[in-house]
């Protein structure tokens, strides 16, 4: 009898450990999709800004009424240069949207197939139930009826248990992205506060750049890890916070380079502080979100815990 008893109830606890599976990746697919869309649209909206700014070099490179006005002016170069410095930033920030569209693309995808392979997890758990409810009929043991409760239970917090740990990791992950990105905007703060104030010099400029290509570069890598977070939080439903970009703005980085002046360092050095803030306030949400994370694994082991004292404590009564 006894063996009969762990074969119903290792099946109603794979049912519901799958069931809870399709549940939370069926939730992922539709957060992928609607981040597809909202993405999608800021493709789009890149692509106009970028096609302007393409028309705005080709008037000045090409014989327009535009040319002649500037060329009049005397500044046709340096409005030249400074257009294609804008089109060159908005292809950047083309590209860089394209490649995250494309990543969470690809994720639905996995996820897509992930689902597919877990349709029939509701008919499964169903036939677990039946087979349940046949079960406690022949068998009119009470203990039962606690037991495959119990299994049922157990399975669905096996899984949460997983989806807890896959989403302190990606919080793990983001610390660590965020703890880089402040050091190297740091490091660029501290470049640009020479360069701004004590004269710089061709030397200090190069290092400013170097050390804005290193912060920019932390930023996104930053931004890609909060991303990945947010879809761990929302398998565990737990809240998702307003997660904003990280990253420094493209088109200061190529002024500076382009127009190295008084007025486009402390642009930059403007946007290093946003960043420096918003790095901050992003670090500290992450460790709240792993405090809050660990709580949560500490309630349900302490559940699971509970669970298989009672199923001995129920298992060993004559």
């Amino acid at each position: 009898m006894k063996r009969m008893d762990d074969g119903v109830e290792r099946r109603l606890t794979e049912a519901a450990q799958a069931l809870r599976e399709y549940e939370v990746t069926s939730r992922r697919y539709a957060d992928l999709q609607e981040r597809i869309a909202a993405m999608s649209a800021r493709v789009t909206q890149l692509r106009a800004a970028l096609a302007g700014e393409e028309k705005d070099v080709d008037r000045l490179e090409g014989v327009s009424l535009t040319r002649l006005l500037v060329a009049l002016r005397g500044s046709r170069e340096d409005t030249l240069a400074r257009e294609r410095a804008e089109a060159d930033a908005a292809r950047l920030a083309v590209a860089q949207a394209q490649a995250r569209l494309d990543a969470v693309a690809r994720e639905r995808d996995s996820v897509r197939e992930r689902l597919d392979r877990l349709a029939g997890a509701g008919r499964v758990y169903a036939a677990a139930l039946d087979a349940k409810e046949r079960y406690l009929h022949d068998k009119g043991d009470p203990r039962a009826v606690r037991l495959l409760a119990l299994a049922d239970e157990r399975g669905r917090l096996a899984a949460e248990s997983r989806e807890l740990a896959e989403a302190r990791h990606a919080a793990d992950e983001a610390a660590q992205a965020l703890s880089r990105a402040q050091a190297s905007l740091r490091s660029a703060s501290s470049w640009s506060t020479y360069d701004t104030f004590f004269g710089g010099g061709m030397i200090s400029s190069a290092i400013k750049h170097s050390r804005l290509d290193d912060a920019a570069e932390a930023a996104a890598h930053a931004d890609r890890c909060l991303a990945v977070m947010r879809t761990e939080l929302a398998d565990v439903q737990a809240y998702t916070p307003v997660v904003t970009g990280v990253a420094v703005d493209g088109l200061t980085r190529f002024a500076d380079i382009w127009f190295d002046n008084i007025f486009t360092d402390h642009a930059v050095r403007g946007k290093i502080r946003r960043a420096q803030s918003n790095v901050d306030s992003s670090l500290l949400m992450v460790t709240d979100i792993q405090q809050r994370l660990d709580e949560r694994t500490a309630r349900v082991r302490e559940r699971v815990s509970a669970i298989a004292a009672e199923r001995v404590a129920l298992v060993s009564q004559p």
